[in-house]
């Protein structure tokens, strides 16, 4: 599978899944999320409620990852997964892994080749950048799906985009 760096916005990307940095709620919020609610559409909406209502009625795990519709996105579906929120006293990376790892799973389970993440946790939830990208990598350069051929860490900004730049090369 091939990993590639993008600067861009993730709602923007045709690829088959679009990964989405959920609240546990999974019925929209801020950031990443907020912004694949509003471009995709009521339909997403409307799944994550149906799933609410049967499987995750306390709300999503952090950690696990699962699948909706991707309405009006340029995309076949979104996967939706809940980041940790960073913390200094307890060491969550592992959630963290455990968000691509899931979310590649499920996106290979669907059938998809193409997949678009975010740098889940580096915004709101505070995980530091540069150590944000080690994680993702740590997961995604490993990997060997069955269907999923290319994985987009999709970074929003050229200074977020410059330092997983130097993170990718330092290996």
């Amino acid at each position: 599978m091939e990993v590639t760096l993008v600067e861009g916005d993730i709602t923007a990307q045709r690829v088959d899944v679009i990964v989405n940095a959920a609240n546990s709620s999974l019925l929209g919020g801020g950031g990443v999320d907020g912004a694949i609610h509003r471009r995709g559409g009521p339909a997403i909406l409307a799944e994550c409620r149906a799933l609410r209502a049967s499987r995750y009625g306390r709300g999503l795990p952090t950690g696990q990852a699962v699948a909706t519709t991707a309405g009006d996105l340029p995309a076949r579906w979104v996967v939706h997964t809940v980041g940790p929120v960073h913390s200094t006293t307890e060491d969550r990376s592992a959630l963290l892994r455990d968000c691509y790892a899931n979310s590649l799973a499920v996106a290979d389970g669907l059938g998809a080749t193409t997949v678009a993440f975010p740098l889940i946790s580096a915004g709101v939830y505070g995980w530091p950048i540069d150590d944000a990208v080690r994680q993702a990598l740590t997961v995604l350069r490993p990997a060997t799906p069955a269907q999923v051929t290319e994985a987009r860490l999709v970074l929003f900004g050229v200074d977020t985009h410059a330092i997983a730049t130097r993170v990718l090369a330092e290996g």
